[in-house]
């Protein structure tokens, strides 16, 4: 665990030097703020004082509120730094520390948790003991006022201490009881379809995605559906098709508010049903996996609305989200001007002052203009109308239509980037990078853009230089500071990444670097006698619980991840350890997978390749012909399919690899699981 300087000079307190970007948004706070470190335990056991622990992330709205409201308060500070020793941790850079007390949080209280998070915990143990997220400054909303909270907790810590301790001790069992224990069989099929019947049950058939308000992406269970599509797995009768959901889903959110219309980038969920209004941050995660969703979906279909929203999204992300190192950054806040949402509303005598009227009419029919305002007295835009049906009700053709759009939205984005914009959190995080880096390697390879190639090589050079020192992975970088050790979801994503890229363009480095990757996951996260991987490595700092993530969550599961790419790695060099590790995990995660299939869909994506592996195809042909071969190989959407185009002056490969020799012409070697046939020279 890192150390801490002291207090800085000039009124800023201990945060002033960290990494994060939102732990020095509170470095001016008159909280006399630690970061997670040895010297602020130390502290707290000392003096005896119970640990308040805030959780949060730079582009969080509610993190900003109560950082406003309480934490820029002298008064509230005072009693903060009079009775607790206060430590904030930003979730993104500790994503063990929130995922544990976030699950805390959950059987403290019975319902989930969110951010900001505030827990109390006992100075000797590390334990909660009470948990909650926000807090207003006064009464409301049947929260008491954070002054009152603050004064209950003192209170109860010194007066009510054994029933602390026993509350402790029950969590940790409670904590035991929830981790998963391996089956005496692995998965069986069928939870696929049971997955795609729950699905169908939760489906918004109108408006698409699952459930109602606040609705998220889910981008896993899209996947999952996509993949079902292809393998031809149907729900039960009377239910809605997999493609159909997915497709409708994702059209949805591409004409929503949840999309940015004019300037592209995803928001991280709606808190209505229809996607009209965000939070209105945008995350690099949530458009990695909608980017990859938007590319998948134009492969199956051909629908352009699915091209021009993976391409509006990528460009977004070259044109803001881009280091000059490479990496992609964090996210972008929901807020500016200390109000939420400001840079993207809209009063509609602005709008139709800057249009033509030829213009203003079709725009405001589709993005609503002409409807009452549906955030806060202004607008935002949504698709309310498609432009075919504009189209029809103005008397216009659907290209006129689309052309006025694009000059509308032209002349609206670059007013717009006039504005103060949101803030940015620049820091560069292996996890998110990874999810980025494959999905702009396949919008390459779906839509046939170089730049974005080019785009995805730079970040993996920037992970590799930054974060990948002396055989081990780190977490975060900013300004050329790294920190923390990574974790299962580091190493998993970014193995899955290295052979999506190597599906885009071949790179015997790159391969050698996927091993290594696979050979760390195995040496410090994987649990040889149960199954599956810790999300923390071996030689971790110890906290007071140790989890196997199987459940989707914001990210894909990190053991989802890990055995469906480590299960592509070991069919691809032949390496049987890699393929008895994917077992092993799918057998740990069994019966959590009966209990509720479509909360792993991740695992359920594994689990479909390894009861029926995916053909491999290995063309093996001069650096002028592959292309094209790579191309015709990889045309539509296939789940069943992985290809990987080797140049035949290719070298340093691994003996299975090394022995599918070049020929004279070009030549496909075929595999499906551990079976390999005859090379041919035609697809």
């Amino acid at each position: 665990m890192p150390s801490v300087t002291l207090p800085a000079a000039g009124g800023r307190n201990r945060l002033d030097g960290a990494t994060s970007p939102y732990l020095q948004q509170h470095a001016d706070n008159p909280v006399d703020w630690w970061p997670w470190c040895d010297e602020a335990l130390a502290q707290a056991r000392e003096r005896d004082r119970p640990i308040l622990l805030s959780i949060g992330y730079s582009a969080c709205h509610w993190c900003h509120v109560m950082a406003h409201e309480s934490f820029a308060d002298p008064e509230v500070a005072t009693l903060m730094n009079r009775a607790f020793v206060n430590i904030k941790v930003d979730r993104e850079e500790r994503p063990d520390l929130d995922g544990l007390y976030q699950r805390a949080h959950q059987l403290l209280n019975g319902r989930g948790g969110g951010w900001p998070l505030t827990v109390f915990l006992s100075p000797h143990d590390l334990r909660p003991f009470f948990a909650g997220t926000y807090f207003p400054p006064t009464p409301r909303h049947g929260l008491p006022a954070f002054t009152q909270l603050l004064a209950g907790v003192e209170r109860a810590y010194r007066e009510q201490h054994d029933k602390i301790l026993q509350q402790g001790e029950n969590l940790i069992e409670a904590f035991a009881g929830l981790e998963p224990e391996p089956g005496e069989r692995p998965p069986e099929r069928n939870l696929i379809g049971a997955a795609l019947n729950q699905l169908a049950v939760s489906f918004d058939p109108r408006h698409g995605g699952f459930g109602g308000a606040p609705k998220f992406p889910h981008a896993p269970e899209l996947a999952l559906l996509l993949r079902c599509a292809a393998r031809g797995d149907r729900p039960g009768e009377d239910a809605p098709e997999p493609l159909e959901m997915a497709r409708v889903s994702l059209e949805r959110m591409i004409r929503s508010g949840l999309n940015d219309q004019l300037g592209g980038g995803f928001c991280r969920y709606a808190v209505d049903a229809q996607w009209m209004i965000p939070h209105f941050e945008k995350m690099l995660y949530d458009n990695a996996a909608l980017l990859a969703l938007c590319c998948d979906l134009h492969a199956c279909t051909g629908e352009q609305l699915f091209r021009s929203a993976a391409e509006s999204t990528a460009d977004w992300v070259l044109r803001e989200m881009q280091s000059p190192e490479g990496g992609y950054y964090s996210s972008l806040d929901a807020d500016s001007e200390g109000e939420e949402g400001r840079f993207y509303l809209w009063e509609r005598e602005q709008v139709r002052a800057l249009l033509p009227e030829a213009e203003y009419r079709p725009f405001a029919a589709v993005y609503g203009l002409d409807r009452p305002p549906n955030f806060e007295g202004r607008w935002h835009l949504h698709g309310h109308l498609t432009p075919a049906a504009v189209a029809a009700a103005q008397g216009l053709t659907l290209e006129q239509v689309q052309s006025l759009l694009g000059a509308a939205r032209a002349t609206l984005f670059a007013e717009r980037e006039r504005r103060v914009r949101p803030g940015r959190d620049d820091k560069v995080l292996g996890a998110w990078n990874a999810l980025m880096i494959g999905a702009m390697a396949r919008a390459a390879r779906v839509l046939e853009r170089d730049d974005y190639l080019e785009s995805a090589e730079q970040a993996l050079g920037c992970v590799r230089e930054r974060l990948w020192r002396d055989g081990r992975l780190l977490a975060s970088c900013r300004d050329g500071r790294v920190a923390f050790d990574a974790y299962l979801d580091d190493h998993a994503l970014l193995l899955a990444t290295v052979l999506e890229l190597l599906q885009t363009r071949w790179s015997s480095a790159d391969l050698a670097f996927a091993i290594e990757l696979a050979e760390t996951l195995l040496a410090r996260f994987h649990d040889p006698e149960a199954g599956g991987f810790w999300f923390t490595a071996h030689d971790h700092e110890r906290l007071i619980h140790r989890t196997k993530p199987l459940a989707d969550e914001t990210l894909p599961a990190g053991n989802g991840v890990a055995a469906l790419a480590l299960q592509r790695l070991g069919h691809l060099v032949g390496e049987p350890r890699y393929l008895a590790a994917v077992e092993s995990t799918l057998r740990l995660a069994a019966t959590a997978m009966r209990r509720l299939p479509h909360a792993h869909a991740t695992l359920l994506c594994a689990l479909d390749e390894w009861l029926d592996p995916p053909e491999q195809l290995v063309i093996r042909a001069s650096e002028e012909l592959l292309a094209s071969w790579r191309r015709e190989a990889q045309r539509g959407y296939r789940a069943d399919r992985l290809v990987f185009a080797i140049p035949d002056e290719a070298e340093s490969l691994p003996p299975l690899l090394a022995a599918m020799a070049p020929g004279p012409r070009p030549r496909v070697y075929r595999c499906v699981g551990t079976h390999c046939e005859a090379p041919r020279e035609q697809l």
